[in-house]
């Protein structure tokens, strides 16, 4: 029973640091109103969450994976089809930036509000956009993009901009837009892949 509760504590406080934190910024919320909000005591948190450090690190490791399981939602949508795969994307990317409950990314919002690269949290939030560039790329080569690399480099500042349109000025426009630049991208990333033959060669091949 007593590690039930424990562990029941620790996600309501979790649970609550997630709403507040992304709502309110992390550094804005103090332990205080964490814990009164969670319904939990001081000392219920501190056996969590040695600091607040702690429970903000806690807290990016829990939004990524939600983020990877959202994610995998919106590949599941079109299985073995790279294309689709990136359309859905961009679109599901254009909805969430449009929502009235969008407040940015809690990577990007955690980075500017700790700017010091040795902070714990930054390290959640490195690591983070690498998985998400990583994937990226991987859409990337399955397409069989001209410059795959490349391609993941725009696509993931895309997704970035998207965040920070999204979270400055939420909306439709910004949302249309993000779907179309991803299509641009892509298209002229896929429209020349093959080689142009010489008609030489064409020549040759016909006999």
């Amino acid at each position: 029973m007593t590690r039930r509760a424990g562990a029941s504590a620790r996600q309501r406080i979790l649970d609550t640091a997630m709403e507040m934190f992304y709502r309110e910024g992390a550094r804005a919320v103090g332990v205080d109103s964490v814990v009164a909000k969670a319904g939990v005591c001081k000392m219920s948190l501190y056996r969590a969450f040695p600091s607040k450090d702690d429970l903000i690190v806690a807290f990016l490791e829990q939004a990524s994976r939600r983020y990877w399981t959202w994610w995998d939602g919106v590949m599941e949508r079109a299985p073995g089809d790279p294309h689709g795969q990136l359309r859905e994307l961009f679109a599901s990317l254009a909805r969430r930036t449009a929502s009235a409950s969008f407040r940015g990314c809690p990577f990007v919002n955690t980075a500017v509000e700790f700017p010091d690269p040795t902070y714990p949290g930054r390290a959640v939030v490195a690591a983070h956009r690498r998985e998400l560039r990583q994937r990226l790329l991987g859409l990337a080569q399955a397409i069989r993009a001209r410059q795959p690399e490349v391609l993941a480099d725009q696509l993931l500042l895309l997704v970035e901009g998207a965040y920070a349109s999204g979270s400055v000025t939420p909306g439709d426009n910004a949302s249309r837009a993000v779907v179309s630049a991803a299509e641009a991208l892509i298209a002229a990333q896929v429209a020349l892949t093959a080689e142009p033959r010489h008609p030489a060669e064409d020549g040759a091949a016909g006999g």
